[in-house]
């Protein structure tokens, strides 16, 4: 893949195949999650709500052990979960749901839950093109441009900025990001990419965001 096509992709399929080997779970770990939250209104059942919330937890490393397979088993039992995970068919939101907190840590494994069942409708037996893209921007906001590498210069990390990027995290509080913009000028950030990524309002924003990931020292 080239940084023409990764920019320009329209789905997360091929994205996926490329970051394959490149990336920490953790990453596709909320990418994974950001896709079921996408569905959010597809899974009532609060035991799918559950499984993605541990999930989140359990990509930092805040959810371990019994708690984990707890909320896993019980997204098992929710009506119409199934269990095939080969063949687009076969695939709904509820096993996203549960399959996003699989302890399974092959990326080729997570790639296809992500990049291939969250993306459903209970509806439709076929990705839904407008879902992929969005998911392909979610895949941006995460990951960035890999072809241009971004570091971060000490001097960026202020206490106001610090805090800022640390209460975006924690709270999901993402409409907060031109606000960080604005802090990160104010340290002597002349970067346009990490500058213009939080202050485009038209980018959704996930945990996991290249940008709050970089600030707080996150992979």
């Amino acid at each position: 893949m080239t940084e023409a096509e990764w920019l320009a992709a329209t789905g997360p399929t091929p994205m996926l195949e490329f970051l394959r080997g490149k990336v920490s779970d953790r990453k596709l770990r909320l990418f994974a999650v950001a896709c079921c939250r996408r569905v959010w209104h597809l899974l009532p059942d609060e035991r799918s709500r559950k499984a993605v919330e541990v999930a989140e937890r359990y990509a930092d490393g805040k959810a371990i052990g019994e708690e984990v397979l707890v909320a896993l088993s019980e997204a098992k039992k929710v009506k119409g979960f199934r269990r095939q995970v080969t063949g687009i068919r076969h695939q709904t939101p509820k096993l996203a749901a549960a399959l996003s907190l699989s302890l399974n840590t092959e990326q080729r494994f997570l790639i296809h839950v992500a990049g291939n069942t969250a993306c459903l409708t209970e509806e439709k037996d076929k990705p839904d093109a407008q879902e992929q893209h969005l998911q392909s921007e979610l895949l941006r906001d995460i990951f960035g441009n890999l072809f241009r590498s971004v570091s971060v210069d000490p001097s960026w990390l202020t206490s106001d900025v610090r805090i800022l990027a640390e209460g975006i995290y924690q709270d999901h509080a993402f409409d907060r990001m031109p606000i960080l913009a604005d802090a990160l000028q104010d340290a002597g950030c002349t970067n346009d990419e990490v500058l213009n990524h939080c202050r485009d309002t038209s980018l959704t924003h996930v945990r996991g965001c290249w940008v709050v990931d970089l600030v707080l020292g996150k992979e």
